[in-house]
Parts: structure tokens; sequence; C-alpha cells
């Protein structure tokens, strides 16, 4: 009789043993064996159930999903920070949001600042100090960007004008194309020069050490003409009625008058880029 009720306690143990396994056990011998099993047979088959019963445990899944719950609570508190922050400039006072967003001039690997401007107009050329100080210290997540604004005749020559220095720069035959950008405001603003001509503007590229080969060449590109449709288009997106005007990722429309000044313009943009910086 003992042995009959050794041997059921040792099939009970080997069944729990395997109920905590994937896959379902294969069938057991139920056969009884007519000779009782030594103290060290019982003890090797009592820790050998112990030891399957404890591998069970360790690949419970539950175990396996601790970290990535975790992960999701830090996510959600980041999200609820963004959502919580106070900001100082207000949307419909200092800054507009465009409705859809609108495409930029560079990828989405960073955060477009885009001046919308004009050589002719004499806000743009009293912005250039600050928004070029302001440029000097951007984070390296932000690309700031020109589109000159083509309104007339005269804005589509002066823009032509601004690619050529663009591409001049890319191509080393302009050597400094800030100092050129400044040459070209003073000689409208300062010296009276409308820049109304092919020809006036060639010598004034001239005077910086461009060829005439060279701006002709550029002049007439492929390149100069494409950017002008580019900007052409992004001026229609961005509704631009009035220079000197910023887009920021095409999302934010603003310009002096709504910040308050051109000081408070840099703020303005500096703080969107920041709402940008937290999607």
């Amino acid at each position: 009789m003992k042995r009959i009720i050794w041997i059921s306690t040792l099939a009970s143990l080997a069944l729990l043993a395997a109920c905590g396994k994937e896959e379902a056990a294969p069938a057991t011998d139920t056969s009884v064996s007519t000779t009782e099993p030594s103290a060290d047979a019982v003890a090797e088959a009592v820790e050998d159930t112990a030891t399957e019963t404890e591998s069970t445990v360790v690949v419970e899944e539950s175990a396996a999903e601790v970290e990535p719950a975790a992960e999701s609570i830090v996510l959600a508190l980041a999200e609820d920070d963004a959502a919580t922050r106070t900001w100082k400039f207000k949307e419909g006072t200092h800054f507009t949001r465009l409705v859809p967003t609108q495409p930029t001039v560079g990828g989405a690997d960073k955060i477009e600042v885009a001046e919308i401007f004009m050589y002719s107009c004499p806000h743009c050329y009293d912005l250039e100090a600050h928004i070029n100080k302001w440029s000097e210290t951007i984070s390296p997540n932000v690309r700031f960007v020109r589109i000159p604004a083509v309104f007339n005749q005269a804005a589509q020559l002066h823009a032509q004008l601004y690619y050529t220095e663009v591409f001049l720069a890319k191509t080393g035959a302009l050597k400094d194309e800030n100092a050129f950008r400044d040459m070209v405001f003073e000689e409208f603003h300062r010296k009276g020069n409308r820049l109304t001509s092919q020809a006036a503007i060639q010598r004034v590229f001239a005077r910086a050490g461009v060829s005439e080969e060279d701006f002709n060449r550029t002049w007439n590109s492929f390149e100069v003409n494409q950017a002008m449709r580019v900007a052409a288009d992004l001026a229609r997106r961005y509704n631009v009625t009035s220079v000197p005007m910023v887009i920021v990722n095409g999302k934010y429309r603003t310009d002096t008058a709504s910040a308050g000044g051109y000081p408070k313009l840099m703020e303005v943009i500096d703080e969107l880029t920041a709402r940008e910086g937290l999607r």
C-alpha cells in the first residue's frame, strides 16, 4: 500500500512541472513499478521538480513586460510637460497659425525659419542687422533661409539678383555673401541705385569680384529660375501680403508689427521654434 501511495505522489509532481510550459506535455506512462525508490531517488525527484517550477516562473510573460510599461509612463509624463508649459506670446496676437501647415524650402530634418524680404523694402533693411545677429546663435536643429518676395516686375528682378548671389556664393565665385547683401541694401537705400536692369545689377557683382562670364551663366541658369518658382509658390502658400515676414516651419507666421518691434520679433521666433522642438 505504501508503494502505491508513493508512486501516485511522483506522478502528481511530474504533472505539476509540465503545466507551466508553453506546449502540452506528451502522454506519460502510468504503469506501476513494484520496486520502492531509494531515499536518494526521492530527493533527486523533488529537486528536479523544484528546478523546473523555478524555470517556469522566470519566463513568465508579465516579467518581460515590465520595462515597456515603465517606458510608456515616461513618454506620457513628457507629453504632459509640453502641454502644460506657459508661453509668453499668444496666437492671434503675436503670430498666426497657417492651416494647413505648408511646405518649407528644406527638409524635415530641421526647424526652418524663413524670412520673406525684398531688397527695396526699408523695413527689411532695418531688420537685417537684427536677424543677422540672431542667426549667428541659432540651435543646430534650426535652419534659417531667406525667400525673396515677388510682388511686381522690379521685385522679380531683385529676386533673380538674390538667387544669383546665392548660387555664385555656393560655387565660390562670390567670396562673401553677407557683405554682398549689405552692399546691395546700401546701393538701393543709401546711394539711390534702384537696380532696375540686368546691366546695373551686373556692375554691382563686378565690384564684388564676380566675372561677367560667371554672372551671365548663373543669372540665366536653371537653378536660379527654379528657385524663383519655388519662392513664388511659397509666398502664395504663406499668404504673404507684406514684408518683412517670418514663417516658422511652414506653420507659424509673424512680423515686426505683430511682435512689437525688431527685438521682440526675435523673441517670438525663438518661442515658436521651441514649440516646434517639443512636437
